[in-house]
This record gives C-alpha cells, structure tokens and sequence, in this order.
C-alpha cells in the first residue's frame, strides 16, 4: 500500500510562525469586504470562505461587507437597463434600486450563508437596513466635468449604529452584511460597498480593513502587475491618485482606505481573491500578497518594510 504523508515539518513550522499573528489579533475586530466577482464562482466562494471561517474559528471578530457588481449588471440588463458607473460609482434609478435590493439582500447575501454554514461558522446576514445599521441620505446631484451628475438612488453615509453588530459578535456570530440602506423616511438607498466596509471599521475601532478585489492590489502603473506597491501611506496614496495610477472601480476604494485610517482603522490591506490563501498571507505574514496601506509609513515595524530580511 502507497500513503501520501504531509511534510509534517513544514506544517509545524507554518504554525510556529502563525502563533505571534494569532495571539495578536485573537478577539480583535476584522472587517472585511469582498466584490460581487467572486460569489459568481462557487470554487472561489468556497475559498474566501474557508480562509474567513479560519480567522473566525482562531477568535478573530470577523465582519463581512460584499459587493454584487457583476451579479446586478446581469439583473439590470435583463431588466433592458444599461449600467451607468461614473468615477467607479453606481448611478441607481427607480428601476434599478428594486434590482440592486434583489441582488445584493438576496442573491449574494444568502449565497455566502450557504457557504458560512458548510464551513461551520455561525453567520447571520444583515444590511444597513436593519436595525438601523447604517444610516443614510439621498446624494444630491454634483458637479462633475462640467456636467450634473444625478446618481439617484444612491446614499451617503450620515451614521452607523454598530449595537447591532456587537450583539452578534459577543453572541460568537459573523455579521454578513450587505450595503443597501435607506433614509429616515424608510427610503432605500444603494451605498458603495467600500464605503459601507470603511465606515463599519472605523465605528467598531477595527484593527484591520481587508479589500478583496480582482487586482492584485494598488499598482504604480496601472497594466503593469509587477508594479504592485507593497506598502504605501495616505500621503503615498494621494501621490498615485495624482499620477492617474487609480481608475475605476479603485478611485472610491481610495477614498474609503483614507476614510477608514483618518477614522481609527491601523491597517488597511487591498489583495486579490484570484491569489491562492491570499487572505491568511496577509493576515499571517510579514511578505503578504497585496498592498498594505498605513496613515504613515514611519508607523511600519521593520519587519513590515522589509520582509525578506525577517524571513527565517
């Protein structure tokens, strides 16, 4: 008979080098948000899952903030609705908030479920909706390239009541959240999920904000993957903005990593969910797989700036 054996040594040796991260953050806050792309596939679902339900099982208090922007530009085709996005951000009409409440309460929210409960981690989904969660105003239209812009049903985020989501972390739960919230007069709105996952870390006094995105993280120029900026600071940050290295889908992530540190979060890290385990390399080791932004980089252990030289 033939066995296949784990290197036992290199699994020791893994969880040695685990054991300081783990006594850190063990009881400490994590918010993390993914993007709708990665709840299409059902392989890599299973794998973000799996890599969150181990920092839950290690005591990490894990919130989870998703996005569903490919699954609601399908919904709104279908609907014979175009999607409109201007600097990265969802123009919503009164056609499309009804689409965009399906989706993301809906479709996403219980897919991850389904997946929390194969994983065996006790998740409860929620949205800014619910118990007031996250409070919220109708943008008003702005100008932008000369033009107006009116977003419709779009909101701001006026405040967050984190009560809801502390019962459920005493209570050993993780919160799944979804981004859609309404105003005082009960109206739903459609927040960016970035936005939603930086204002939730700064309120609970996270000590990490986690981007899941298709990019491999923050790029000096932006086709160019080997441009990936390992660490960088808010100062860092504005600098790449002004140089045209952030488009799209980054501009408002930008802007909700400056939100979340000037509000209190110590870490923000923006990785890839295509990277194998890139979650728990991040959280785990010094090298991560992403880029790792701080209000400064003087701020950084020596082990952070250069990893290689703390390699055993």
């Amino acid at each position: 008979m033939v066995t296949h054996r784990i290197d036992q040594a290199a699994v020791i040796a893994a969880l040695r080098g685990a054991a300081p991260y783990i006594r850190l953050y063990k009881g400490k806050i994590f918010v993390i948000k993914a993007g709708g792309a990665v709840f299409g596939d059902a392989a890599q679902t299973r794998a973000l899952i799996e890599q969150i339900a181990i920092l839950h099982h290690l005591g990490i208090r894990v919130v989870l903030v998703h996005g569903g922007g490919p699954q609601l530009d399908e919904m709104q085709r279908s609907l014979g609705i175009e999607p409109r996005m201007v600097r990265g951000r969802r123009v919503t009409d009164d056609r499309s908030i009804d689409a965009t409440t399906m989706v993301l309460n809906g479709l996403i929210n219980t897919r991850i479920l389904a997946s929390c409960r194969e994983l065996g981690v006790d998740a409860v989904g929620l949205s800014g909706v619910d118990a007031g969660l996250v409070r919220a105003s109708r943008r008003p239209p702005v100008r932008m390239d000369g033009e107006s812009v009116d977003y419709g049903f779009v909101g701001d985020i006026v405040s967050i009541d984190t009560a809801v989501l502390r019962k459920q972390l005493d209570a050993g739960l993780m919160p799944v959240v979804s981004p859609v919230s309404s105003d005082d007069s009960g109206m739903v709105l459609n927040i960016n999920a970035d936005t939603v996952a930086a204002s939730i870390g700064a309120a609970l006094g996270a000590e990490k904000l986690i981007l899941c995105t298709g990019a491999p993280g923050i790029l000096e120029r932006r086709d160019d993957p080997r441009s990936l900026v390992s660490y960088t600071d808010l100062a860092g940050l504005r600098r790449l903005e002004q140089a045209g290295s952030l488009e799209g889908g980054m501009l408002p992530k930008a802007s909700a990593i400056e939100s979340a540190i000037r509000g209190g979060v110590r870490r923000v890290h923006v990785i890839s969910y295509d990277v194998r385990d890139s979650v728990l390399a991040e959280v785990f080791t010094n090298e991560g797989t992403g880029t790792l932004i701080v209000a400064d980089i003087k701020g950084l252990t020596p082990a952070e700036q250069h990893p290689e030289a703390a390699a055993p």
